[in-house]
């Protein structure tokens, strides 16, 4: 006995194909929300008092009225972490003085949100300061007062 596909059957089996590679497709660590690439996503995420602009070369990050860069894009943990070493300017507002400081940005990504702290080396006044945690959402607008936010990250150093 012979069995014909039918146009039914047909259609059924490349629904289920379809479905199956746009699953795989989504990303990886099994539906975590993470980009497939393992870098965090590229554009503006904001939150309360945040405000962080994802580009190609540099992430660029406002926690209240003080900021910071990371150069390079932010690879992700497969647990959706990430741990980066960057510059900080802890007096920004209303007028920046510097210079900028060595800092540690470390966060959590889910999904199109973040969560983000950042430790930083003070060496000025010799005294560590934590910014943060602060979440910010992919998307979202940042909302920091007084405080403008910038334009685009600004490249502290090439990797």
């Amino acid at each position: 006995m012979i069995v014909r596909p039918t146009i039914r059957s047909t259609r059924r089996a490349v629904a289920i194909a379809a479905v199956g590679a746009g699953i795989v497709a989504c990303g990886r660590g099994g539906g975590t929300g993470l980009p497939a690439d393992g870098l965090l996503p590229l554009g503006t995420w904001g939150g309360d008092s945040a405000g962080m602009i994802v580009g190609d070369t540099a992430t660029h990050l406002h926690v209240g009225c003080t900021y910071g860069d990371v150069s390079g894009r932010i690879v992700i943990g497969a647990d959706g972490r990430f741990d980066v070493p960057g510059s900080y300017l802890l007096r920004a507002y209303p007028i920046a003085v510097g210079p900028t400081v060595p800092a540690r940005f470390v966060g959590r990504v889910t999904g199109r949100t973040a969560v983000v702290t950042v430790t930083v080396n003070d060496t000025i006044d010799r005294r560590v300061v934590v910014r943060g945690p602060v979440t910010v959402r992919l998307g979202d607008a940042p909302v920091l007062g007084p405080c403008p936010i910038c334009r685009r990250p600004v490249v502290t150093r090439r990797r």
